[in-house]
């Protein structure tokens, strides 16, 4: 629906106001009806799923390398390195996710960039955590005592045999956590501090619609179910990458 939103739009525009239009309940002209500025709804949620999406991707690209940078490190080195990295996470896992991502964006200023960084902040300690978890258990095994009576540096066992075998399972957690992810985003969206207008951004969506949301309910119900419909499709797929990637499974 992202790739496909000019030709799913219909060739209207996301930003395209009519005010004459405005909170136009849905219909044939408007699918999805009209916002308080006469913009088509259903132009906006589709083009807004390339923004939720995008935001979403950016935090997966980062928050899977600190994790598993993270992670393996403190679980082949163990000792102080172990306890120095998961203290720092224990901080990270004290505070709620959504209350420190608010924090981080707070502090850094509203924006999609300053969105993600807020997020990543925030949702790279469980990663760390399972590829801890991994990593000790991989690091007693012989196919790593044997790399390193090879003469292997302490470096390339990590980056070429560890991470590699602990990828699979965060992976599988950053799909699931991928609704999280998404209802943070619109959290912050919602809050402005996310994208910011004319953006078309769920949260932001939800947010212009929640001061008539009795009369013109479609205003906020519309976006509001594009979230819901979009974390039930990756909380299915992640229980689906889980059952096919689970060496368990017979």
């Amino acid at each position: 629906m992202a790739l496909a939103a000019p030709l799913l739009a219909h060739g209207l525009s996301p930003y395209a106001q009519d005010l004459a239009g405005r909170l136009a309940p849905p219909g044939p002209a408007h699918w999805f009806g009209t916002d308080e500025l006469g913009r088509d709804i259903f132009a906006r949620t589709v083009y807004g799923a390339r923004v939720t999406l995008a935001i979403v991707a950016l935090v997966g690209a980062v928050v899977v390398p600190i994790g598993l940078v993270v992670g393996t490190t403190a679980g082949y080195l163990g000792s102080y390195v172990d306890t120095a990295l998961m203290r720092v996470t224990d901080i990270f896992l004290a505070f709620p996710r959504l209350v420190l991502a608010l924090a981080f964006a707070a502090a850094l200023g509203p924006g999609i960039e300053n969105a993600v960084v807020a997020i990543s902040l925030t949702a790279w300690p469980p990663y760390a955590r399972l590829a801890r978890a991994e990593t000790i258990a991989i690091a007693r095994s012989d196919y790593i005592a044997a790399v390193v009576l090879q003469g292997a540096s302490t470096p390339r066992i990590l980056l070429r045999h560890v991470m590699p075998l602990c990828l699979s399972s965060v992976v599988v957690r950053l799909t699931l956590d991928m609704a999280g992810i998404i209802l943070t985003a619109a959290g912050l969206g919602f809050l402005g501090l996310g994208a910011q207008p004319p953006t078309p951004e769920w949260g932001a969506m939800v947010a212009s619609g929640r001061d008539v949301i009795l009369d013109q309910w479609w205003v906020a119900t519309m976006p509001g179910f594009a979230i819901f419909i979009v974390s039930l499709g990756f909380n299915f797929l992640g229980d689906g990458l889980r059952d096919l990637l689970d060496p368990k499974q017979g």
